[in-house]
């Protein structure tokens, strides 16, 4: 089984998602956009994770790659390929399927709960998350939820943090795949983020974290095994 995965800035990785793959013996591969990598081809990968990054998903005169990236998502997704978005890779998934990406009210950043939607309670591909957790978040934009997708979760400063979309497509706003490594490398190379706001805890509490990742890694693995 292939897993790729398309990346866009170089200290925004896979995290705990690599780590799963290859404990299962997933033939692993990776665009790189920032790095002008060549696009994949779609017949040889059976999922694609779409991962976070700094930039808007509107951001198509500065990233022109934004443009193709889209292009293949939106294919991918026709294609019935398992497509799973993270932070901007969610907002990406979004905008292929009509939705409308908008500034938060608050920037989210740091360890907050999600509660579960009720309208994804039956839903079997979403299953893997709790009816509420603590999970890492980093992001200042929002979506709105695409027709014909179920709403997943949301937090006190963020009403939309997810969706899935028919069987094969999960949207996260949040990071489940986070490490202590991935948080350190956020809270080193994005520091302009980390403004005063209700909702952005200082470095030292999000580096609180060892036993917080475990959980959440864990929820990742839940939902990786679900869909592939």
């Amino acid at each position: 089984m292939n897993l790729h995965y398309f990346q866009h800035v170089p200290f925004e990785g896979p995290g705990s998602i690599e780590s799963w793959a290859l404990e299962y013996k997933l033939n692993i591969s990776k665009t790189r956009f920032y790095y002008g990598d060549p696009p994949p081809d779609l017949n040889k990968i059976d999922c694609l994770v779409v991962l976070g990054g700094p930039m808007n998903v509107n951001h198509d005169d500065k990233y022109p790659w934004l443009v193709q990236e889209k292009d293949i998502v939106k294919e991918a997704i026709e294609k019935n390929k398992v497509v799973i978005g993270i932070c901007l890779g969610a907002q990406i998934i979004a905008d292929v399927l009509g939705a409308k990406i908008t500034p938060n009210k608050q920037k989210e950043i740091g360890w907050f709960n999600i509660i579960k939607n009720p309208a994804a309670q039956s839903v079997k591909i979403a299953d893997f998350l709790p009816d509420e957790t603590l999970v890492f978040h980093w992001h200042s934009d929002t979506f709105d939820i695409p027709d014909n997708a179920i709403p997943l979760a949301q937090s006190e400063a963020c009403q939309n943090q997810g969706f899935v979309y028919n069987d094969n497509v999960i949207a996260m706003q949040f990071h489940l795949e986070s490490t202590r490594e991935s948080i350190e490398l956020l809270i080193e190379n994005s520091k302009d983020d980390l403004v005063d706001g209700p909702f952005v805890q200082e470095p030292e509490k999000m580096l609180k974290c060892e036993q917080r990742i475990v959980e959440i890694n864990f929820i990742m693995e839940k939902c990786l095994s679900a869909l592939l």
